[in-house]
């Protein structure tokens, strides 16, 4: 969709719950009722692709969207990101991109839009998105007049742009794809067999991720050798390479594939690819397997140095007690060992999971973040975002194992109407499906009353109707289907939700106060925006005055996105004096990041206020899970009724 296609479907999405007339959407959006109607064309492809919504015309009364919630809330979302994706110029993007990197002769604006069939106009658009892209691997694509297009840098460069094409698409399964399209089935076939070989006689334990990248490395390698596009290593690197097991292993496997490309791989090639072998992340096996990968992580001192301070840091900042996890430290021991190994020789990481680990879990994501702040200053590191969304899936998974070894089983009570028989046979079946359940007891109806006086019950599962009853409880019929099994997984989920989201006040309007909101502000870069919510923190005495500072600086390791045009921008906990939250809501949307963002949420809570932190960042999650909530906030205008806006909801 183009931008006027967009802003249609924002107003769709934000009055779902009523008719609008062609007339009034024009208006707003300054264009014809015909134009408005075509644009609705390429609006019901663009729902069609990424919902089950449907777009309904009712002569006489207007148009709106037939939409569940969850729809709602992922188009919205995909409606912020900083560029939208669509099918076709994505397509395209990809090969042009990939078109100039391989090219060894200057190509035009002219053979592109003659190609794709679109004018030169779109082409160009292209190209500034490529251009952009390009320069985070010191690339630049120089334009010559009469001559044509050409990207300028090294050929290590080249190859590192390659293996990030899923940036300019925002996936990396389909980018993937294109790069092994460009390849004949059998040219990628025998590479597959040739590594999986490789593994089997090295017992080596790669990731699927890290499979898929070495086969596609090493097509894209001998294709640029093949077009004398030779990459160059230093002599320090090969030095370094050389006496190590990952060089002797490469050598071999790239040994064996040049008959079947007819070709010679070079020594410079041998080592680029032992590079990318040494930093593959190795898969987590079971025990008897993982003493084989000890010699890899036990000898290693500063990684052993690493993983214990990280874990120790991370014990103190959650007040979760991560030492005891045994499989937390080794999972974390062979991961990050090839971190060390990627950082050690320059290797890029990819994490095409990062948008989304940094919106499912902000408060973990933003703790990894702190630590490794301070084991980037301490081992003088440069650990990037992307290994520290990894590292936070380490952690999350650890404390889902060490909540279900402590987690407090649920109490239920059986009534039954039937005789003991029955009632034991629905016991049964209730307690080896569903371990957080402790089923006390078997009753009738008539000995409820008393029962639940007299014992501690959270829930109550009968087989009969219970209208007076105030404990949660669900009728089912006494041989238990598997339909109403489904039924009772979703009431105790709802049943665990409803307890945990039980917040007796508002952290987020704790904080803050009316002299700390800032509404319908005009700013052009997230930095100005932080810098004024920082300075209005300081002169209040709220935080020290490099706290502004310390949050770009934050900013620029990781973007402080959380999806659905929120951003939580914040600076180290050591520069808070007390603890506040200045608020802002943007005109127009400013790009973050890969996002674009109206409305921001400067953070400045202390450390020591551990359970308080979880909640906020619990109820900002919560938050962008509220389109039409937010769209609430960013049109108020005055200050008292955006903030009463947050009492009216908890």
């Amino acid at each position: 969709m183009n931008a006027r296609q967009q802003e249609i479907l924002h107003i769709l999405l934000t009055q779902s719950d009523q008719h609008l007339l062609v007339q009034d959407i024009a208006e707003k959006v300054d264009c014809s009722e015909k134009t408005i109607r075509n644009d609705f064309k390429a609006i019901e492809e663009y729902i069609k692709q990424h919902s089950n919504a449907s777009l309904i015309r009712k002569p006489g009364l207007g148009v709106y969207l037939e939409i569940e919630e969850r729809d709602k809330t992922a188009l919205f979302k995909q409606l912020h990101l900083a560029n939208n994706p669509v099918y076709e110029s994505n397509e395209r993007v990809l090969q042009i991109a990939y078109q100039l990197l391989m090219s060894v002769k200057p190509v035009t604006v002219q053979d592109f839009a003659l190609q794709y069939f679109v004018n030169k106009a779109i082409i160009k658009k292209d190209l500034d998105k490529i251009d952009e892209w390009l320069k985070d691997m010191d690339l630049t694509l120089i334009s010559k007049q009469r001559v044509g297009l050409t990207i300028i840098g090294a050929e290590k460069n080249k190859r590192t742009a390659f293996s990030r094409f899923y940036q300019l698409t925002n996936n990396m399964t389909s980018s993937n794809q294109f790069i092994k399209e460009q390849f004949s089935s059998y040219e990628a076939e025998a590479v597959k067999i040739e590594l999986k070989e490789l593994q089997n006689r090295h017992s080596l334990y790669f990731t699927d991720e890290t499979v898929e990248s070495l086969i596609i490395h090493t097509l894209l390698m001998i294709k640029r050798i093949k077009l004398k596009q030779p990459v160059s290593i230093s002599e320090n690197e090969k030095s370094l390479l050389r006496d190590k097991k990952e060089y002797e292993w490469t050598s071999e496997f790239l040994k064996r594939l040049e008959p079947v490309f007819s070709l010679h791989f070079p020594e410079e090639e041998i080592t680029y690819l032992a590079l990318h072998i040494l930093g593959g992340k190795i898969r987590y096996q079971q025990r008897n397997e993982t003493d084989k990968l000890a010699g890899f992580t036990e000898n290693n001192p500063m990684l052993l140095m690493l993983v214990h301070l990280l874990v120790n840091r991370m014990t103190e900042l959650n007040m979760i007690e991560f030492t005891k996890d045994q499989t937390l430290l080794s999972g974390l021991k062979v991961h990050l060992y090839t971190t060390l190994n990627r950082l050690n020789y320059g290797l890029s990481v990819t994490n095409p999971m990062l948008d989304d680990i940094k919106k499912m879990y902000p408060y973990m994501f933003d703790m990894v973040i702190n630590v490794l702040e301070e084991i980037n200053q301490s081992f003088a590191l440069s650990i990037p975002e992307e290994e520290a969304a990894y590292v936070t899936l380490h952690f999350q998974a650890s404390i889902e194992r060490l909540k279900s070894t402590r987690e407090k089983k649920k109490n239920a009570v059986i009534v039954c109407h039937m005789g003991i028989g029955t009632s034991q046979l629905l016991k049964t079946k209730i307690e080896r499906k569903f371990y957080s359940i402790h089923i006390m007891g078997c009753i009738a109806k008539a000995d409820l009353k008393e029962f639940v006086s007299k014992y501690d019950v959270d829930l109550v599962i009968s087989t009969v109707s219970l209208p007076e009853l105030k404990i949660p409880h669900l009728v089912v019929s006494p041989l238990l289907t598997a339909a109403e099994e489904e039924k009772l997984m979703s009431f105790i989920n709802q049943f665990e939700e409803s307890v945990h989201h039980k917040i007796e006040e508002s952290v987020l309007l704790k904080y803050t106060n009316p002299f700390l909101v800032f509404l319908q502000q005009d700013a052009e870069h997230r930095y100005e925006i932080i810098e004024m919510l920082a300075d209005s923190l300081y002169e209040k005495g709220y935080v020290e005055k490099e706290y502004a500072h310390n949050a770009i600086n934050r900013e620029k390791m990781s973007s402080t996105t959380i999806g659905a045009g929120i951003a939580i921008p914040h600076g180290s906990p050591k520069l808070i004096k007390q603890s506040a939250i200045a608020i802002a809501t943007l005109k127009k949307p400013i790009k973050w990041g890969s996002e674009k963002v109206t409305l921001v949420f400067m953070l400045a809570v202390k450390n020591d206020e551990h359970e308080e932190t979880k909640q906020l960042f619990s109820e900002l999650s919560y938050l962008t899970e509220q389109p039409a909530f937010i769209q609430t906030l960013i049109k108020e205008e005055d200050k008292m009724n955006f903030l009463s806006n947050f009492h009216v909801r908890r």
